[in-house]
């Protein structure tokens, strides 16, 4: 963020320095023509004057003598034009003075001098023009111009001296540019640093730390103050899902209580019922006094699941050898055998703590729903690493993969089955904040059967430095 501040920042401080150094130089320029211009204009009226006695005495050698002179020590051809546009006398050969004149369009300035008009001010002169600075002067004035004197001025020298005072003005504007873009890395990191303390406590609250706090103090008033709702968000949040899970749990457990009470007094009744019709409704009432149980047992392990939060790296293989045992044992009182293929060393970015009950949640639903006779949890490296739990029993339609992710779904063939249609929901939740994702697909192969699969696609992750295994 950075470094993309800065190539705005930058580019903006050189170009305010060129919003400065630009209508300088053009004044620069400007006036540095301007003082060409006067010089011309006296070296052109100082000529008119000895061009004037000269006409008037037909003595033109000394005029001659003295422009050959200006020519020879300044390099500027000077010229005396009659009324009828003939060349008097100049600097050089007449042929060369007439060509000079025409190279230089000088004709339209001789026309307005011989009118007893002064020249107008040039354009400003470019270092790349080229053009030379023409000068024409009218000997005498109104009635009696008797001719004009034209100063054709090269400009060479002039883009020249352009040049220079514009290197110097450049050099002198690398302080100043060098200070403003100085200051922009400071600058730039006091107006990046809350936001970068924003974006990092934002990446916690993604990762599931609601615990984060963002330091108010530093950068502009405007990221002060968004700092500050950050934190008041972060804590309302926080109290929310604090207050939904407490309730949920606290209920959960407050209700038990009543429940088993009310289950013991319906069993208790079993003696005194004579009718057939009485026994029947007291089955149905011990069934649901049953199954509110397992719905109770069911929102305590989910907000358990539900309080799973941020990501930790953890080695899948190890978090198996903690649980298959106790998969062992279940399956066995369900008649369906449990077995794990999951190589050692495979390390997975996890819900933190969570990848354990997650497993044990998707073994527990293979066992209770399948009507298989085996269950295996397997692992393909990779990135991400896939982890399934499979079975070989009755499978689910396909059309039914995106219900089984809703909660509180139940396949119409498991209705009268022990449990609440919550656990996949979750799991595909914290696979989705632990940046994974959940696949539902067929089971094991080698069957009659379909079977049933549930994938997770988990990021791989580097082992911890401080494990055996890490190299």
């Amino acid at each position: 963020m950075l470094r993309r501040l800065l190539l705005i920042l930058v580019p903006a401080v050189f170009v305010l320095v060129a919003a400065v150094l630009i209508p300088l130089g053009t004044v620069v320029a400007g006036q540095l023509t301007q003082e060409m211009y006067v010089d011309r204009l006296g070296d052109a009226g100082r000529f008119t004057a000895l061009a004037r006695t000269a006409l008037d005495t037909g003595r033109v050698d000394p005029l001659t003598r003295e422009m050959e002179r200006y020519e020879e020590l300044y390099g500027i051809p000077a010229v005396v034009v009659a009324p009828d546009g003939t060349v008097v006398t100049g600097s050089g050969g007449r042929a060369r003075m007439r060509e000079l004149l025409d190279a230089v369009q000088a004709r339209p300035m001789i026309t307005a001098a011989m009118a007893g008009e002064r020249p107008a001010p040039p354009a400003t002169v470019w270092p790349w023009s080229g053009e030379p600075l023409v000068v024409a002067e009218p000997i005498g004035r109104d009635s009696e111009v008797a001719g004009a004197v034209v100063v054709v001025s090269p400009t060479d020298w002039l883009g020249a001296e352009i040049l220079g005072s514009w290197a110097l003005l450049a050099l002198f504007s690398v302080l100043p540019l060098t200070l403003l873009v100085s200051a922009a890395v400071p600058l730039s990191r006091w107006v990046l640093r809350p936001i970068n303390r924003l974006d990092a406590a934002t990446t916690a609250v993604s990762g599931g730390d609601l615990e984060v706090h963002v330091d108010a103090a530093g950068g502009p008033p405007e990221l002060r103050r968004l700092t500050e709702s950050f934190n008041t968000m972060v804590g309302v949040v926080s109290r929310a899902l604090d207050r939904q899970r407490a309730f949920v749990s606290e209920a959960s457990h407050q209700l038990r209580n009543p429940l088993a009470s009310l289950r013991l007094a319906v069993e208790n009744l079993a003696p005194y019922l004579e009718s057939e019709e009485a026994r029947e409704a007291h089955a149905v009432a011990i069934d649901e006094t049953t199954a509110m149980h397992r719905m109770l047992n069911s929102l305590l392990a989910a907000t358990r699941l539900e309080s799973v939060t941020g990501t930790e790296p953890v080695e899948v293989a190890e978090v198996l050898r903690s649980r298959e045992e106790r998969w062992r044992a279940l399956g066995e009182g369900r008649g369906i055998a449990v077995g794990t293929d999951v190589p050692a060393g495979l390390w997975v970015s996890a819900p933190a703590g969570g990848l354990g009950s997650i497993l044990d949640e998707l073994v527990s639903n293979a066992l209770r729903l399948s009507g298989g006779t085996r269950v295996v949890v397997r692992a393909d490296p990779g990135d991400p690493v896939r982890l399934r739990v499979l079975d070989d029993g009755d499978g689910l339609p396909e059309a039914e993969y995106a219900l089984a992710l809703d909660r509180f779904w139940r396949s119409p063939r498991h209705q009268n089955t022990e449990g609440t249609g919550l656990g996949l929901a979750i799991v595909a939740d914290l696979m989705r904040e632990a940046g994974g994702r959940l696949v539902l697909g067929t089971g094991l192969t080698g069957t009659d059967r379909p079977g049933f699969g549930v994938t997770l696609e988990l990021p791989a992750a580097a082992p911890l430095p401080d494990r055996p295994d890490a190299g």
